[in-house]
């Protein structure tokens, strides 16, 4: 009789093992699959947009070019991908693609779109709210909310170097890791300082101090940056784990209806 208890208890555990491995299985697929789809309707709202949007203003043609490098790449990634994170990088790579594709769009001066979720590497950086120009070692840099002919370059904010950097438009994408010469030379770190800092090289005045003093209460209370900048996203998920340094691998990465849909021709 206890033989008999012992095997039916076996049988039980055995049983309610595989059913829990099977129900797990089956919420990772459906995980998967969703995961999968949303990144796919990123992707191609994304390809509408770069189909569909052209124009020959140097800000418009540069926001396309970006978006068009995102929606490649967010391809590439798609065709790879096997698992969460990996879908999860392809949405964040085409939802980048997407708001260069919505900043030619304000280049062109037509409707933006509705807004778009907010990007990971993006975080708690802002965006500017006003115009700058500084000199840097003989060369002139200049950054502010609009498209224009001098400030060509939209950057949809994140880090540089573990510093905030505000979504906006820039003379030069001096926040790439390979440039050639000019911006290259004089260092992304000295333009970030001088652009973000008003006491840039005064002695003794770091960086930090002078973001404080220029954006009107620094990185905490928002101040000219027009954002929360609390957010801190140098580890962890954003910072060197998915999105920074791991799947996300800091931007470039940066994220579907296109044709016909939302931006494509349909609601827009």
């Amino acid at each position: 009789m206890e033989i008999l208890l012992v095997v039916i208890l076996v049988a039980l555990l055995v049983g309610a093992f595989v059913w829990w491995r099977r129900e797990r299985a089956a919420r990772e697929a459906r995980s998967l699959a969703d995961v999968r789809a949303d990144a796919q309707r990123w992707y191609e709202r994304l390809g509408g947009q770069v189909m569909n949007l052209h124009g020959d203003h140097p800000a418009v043609r540069q926001a396309l070019v970006d978006a068009g490098e995102r929606y490649n790449a967010a391809g590439g990634q798609l065709e790879q991908a096997r698992t969460v994170q990996q879908y999860r990088l392809a949405r964040e790579t085409a939802l980048e693609g997407l708001t260069y594709a919505r900043a030619a769009r304000v280049a062109l001066g037509i409707d933006p779109g509705p807004e778009l979720p907010p990007l990971a590497a993006a975080q708690g950086a802002g965006e500017l709210t006003r115009e700058r120009q500084v000199d840097v070692r003989g060369q002139t840099f200049k950054a502010g909310p609009r498209p224009g002919r001098d400030t060509p370059y939209y950057y949809p904010g994140g880090r540089y170097q573990g510093r905030p950097v505000p979504a906006g438009w820039y003379s030069t994408p001096w926040w790439k890791t390979a440039l050639g010469a000019g911006a290259g030379v004089v260092g992304g770190l000295l333009i970030a300082d001088a652009l973000f800092s008003p006491a840039f090289a005064d002695p003794g005045y770091g960086y930090a101090a002078g973001y404080e003093e220029g954006f009107g209460g620094g990185p905490d209370q928002g101040g000219d940056f027009g954002g929360d900048q609390a957010g801190d996203f140098g580890g962890g998920d954003f910072g060197g784990g998915d999105f920074g340094g791991g799947d996300f691998g800091g931007g470039d990465f940066g994220g579907g209806d296109f044709g016909g849909g939302d931006f494509g021709g349909g609601d827009f």
